[in-house]
């Protein structure tokens, strides 16, 4: 079936499926071209070529994936299977945006983990899609890195555009319409609200308009961290007015037309998760200070203390701190809190939406691409990685690391896979402050940012006051009982591996019918867009009474902010 005929018979399906028809009032001739355009631009992207804004977009995404591609297991025919494109999708997010997908959230050191297919926004919006990757199981090819571009960028599209809903109640709790311009003042109140309710959080109140704007007032007043959201905001707004000053008359003032919001809202949901990720690390500094031996691990008690010095408050619970694999419990007075875990932990996300969180930024996940940018395989001999990693760091490594780097070896036929877990122990002990212990989950969800909303996390004060108190009592300074100084890291190894990524021949996957859905999932994105315009998309964030329906579960921000 050539290109333009599955993106022919893949359009019917979508409307057969109870996708909405375009309004006729809209389709004007200007309409007819952009959506003539938007055909030719993905029959290019099928093709692989052209130059279009699409085209350039999979070129970028594509950039940004290859130095993991290369690094990832693959298939006979040199492409990923299953396991190893849930991997390269889910790190992609992480790194660009700190996004969480559902679905697609981490699993852990587990090889029985959710597929492509799983993710929610996929089995919501494109079902056709999700049939064609079940299907695809059958086949052997995999995806190439140009198929695992084009699913990235559909599920980017399709996770921002839930953005539109939340968009249309920050018009409706600043009283205005979004079928009319605003000018400049009114839209920087309108991306305020959009920021305020997506990182704070307001269950049940985006539609009560004025205790919305009581507390945005309040939350000016108060100062902390809204100066700085206030600036992201502004240069948000500056830079989409300076791209456009081209085609702006300045003898007007400006009116900001609803779709124009909506493309700088696209900016601030993209660019969130890594303006956000300075206030994790100023939580990881608070958390290393509390770390007197550069061990990476905090005893439970020190975590739990409060003091007037701290900017933050610690309040987990042990049962968390524990499913989550940030507790080592070794220890004989009491268990350590490992920082590195809990850092990236579910409970520093911010449920933003049915679809995605925004998550704290792995320091490792940086450390793991400059290692795969360089070694550009699934495994390589300890000697590789040893020269690599004291490049990398501009220090020698311990006699320890390297022997133990070298058993891994001898345990995996004489190279060190990147992506198994005694690799990743191995980094954890190298780097206690930045990679994470590799934990082994029993199912998955516990690492979930959605699997703990409603407080679940958190320890009561009397729970954690009675930790502490009972630490305090168990042990003074001065008895000898008291705990010995940190023994050494290697007490503690594992020498459990888990391939997490290891390629099963009889599961592998996502063939040349994944290759065209992919692709024309996109057009059909994009050519909705197109048909049904702003005012259509406003409407599905809408109800009879024009107030907004939004699909959000936002939940309150970590307790530990101040």
């Amino acid at each position: 079936m050539t290109a333009a005929l599955v993106l022919l018979s893949l359009s019917a399906s979508l409307v057969t499926s109870g996708a909405a028809a375009p309004d006729n009032a809209f389709l004007g001739r200007e309409n007819f071209d952009d959506i003539r355009r938007s055909i030719t631009d993905m029959l290019q992207v099928a093709h692989g070529g052209g130059n279009s804004p699409i085209v350039r977009k999979l070129a970028k995404i594509e950039e940004t994936l290859a130095r993991t591609f290369q690094a990832l297991p693959k298939n006979a025919l040199g492409r990923l299977a299953p396991r190893s494109v849930r991997h390269i999708v889910h790190d992609y997010f992480a790194m660009q945006h700190g996004w969480q997908i559902k679905g697609l959230e981490p699993q852990g050191m587990r090889t029985n983990v959710s597929e492509v297919h799983q993710i929610s926004v996929l089995q919501d919006k494109s079902p056709a899609l999700v049939e064609a990757l079940m299907e695809a199981q059958l086949s052997d090819r995999g995806l190439a890195l140009g198929d695992v571009a084009a699913m990235v960028a559909l599920l980017e599209r399709l996770i921002l555009d839930e953005s539109i809903a939340l968009l249309e109640a920050s018009y409706f709790l600043n009283n205005l319409s979004s079928s009319e311009g605003i000018e400049d003042l009114g839209m920087h109140e309108v991306l305020r609200s959009y920021l305020l309710v997506f990182e704070m959080g307001m269950k049940g109140d985006l539609q009560d308009t004025v205790k919305h704007q009581m507390i945005k007032q309040k939350v000016a007043a108060l100062g902390g961290a809204w100066p700085a959201v206030v600036e992201f905001e502004t240069n948000a707004l500056l830079n989409y007015a300076y791209e456009m000053k081209d085609v702006t008359n300045p003898f007007v003032e400006k009116q900001f037309a609803f779709n124009e919001a909506a493309a700088i809202v696209d900016t601030l949901a993209q660019g969130f998760g890594k303006w956000q990720n300075a206030e994790c690390g100023r939580m990881k500094d608070a958390l290393i200070s509390l770390d007197t031996d550069g061990s990476g691990l905090i005893p439970l008690s020190i975590f739990y203390a409060k003091s007037n010095k701290r900017e933050y408050q610690f309040t987990e619970t042990l049962e968390y701190l524990h499913a989550i694999g940030a507790i080592d419990d070794s220890w004989k007075r009491e268990p350590h809190v490992r920082l590195a875990n809990y850092v990236i932990g579910p409970s520093n996300c911010i449920a933003s939406s049915n679809y995605y969180s925004v998550c704290c930024l792995s320091e490792c996940d940086n450390l793991m691409d400059d290692i795969e940018a360089s070694i550009q395989a699934p495994a390589a001999s300890p000697d590789r990685l040893l020269e690599l990693v004291q490049k990398l760091t501009a220090s020698d490594t311990s006699a320890d690391l390297t022997s133990k780097l070298h058993l891994i070896a001898e345990k995996n036929e004489g190279e060190v896979p990147l992506h198994g877990r005694l690799f990743a122990q191995w980094l954890h002990l190298a780097f206690p402050h930045d990679c994470p212990f590799p934990h082994i989950s029993d199912e998955g969800t516990e690492l979930h940012a959605h699997h703990w909303l409603g407080g679940k996390a958190i320890a009561s004060v009397e729970q954690r006051i009675n930790h502490v108190t009972s630490v305090l009592n168990e042990t003074s300074p001065l008895d000898e009982t008291a705990e010995a100084p940190l023994p050494a890291a290697w007490s503690k190894w594992s020498d459990e591996e888990v391939l997490p990524l290891a390629h099963s021949p009889k599961r592998s996957t996502l063939g040349h019918l994944v290759r065209n859905s992919v692709q024309v999932a996109m057009f059909l994105v994009v050519l909705r867009i197109v048909l049904t315009g702003v005012s259509s998309v406003r409407n599905l964030g809408a109800d009879s009474k024009g107030k907004p329906k939004v699909a959000f579960d936002l939940s309150d921000r970590h307790p530990c902010e101040v």
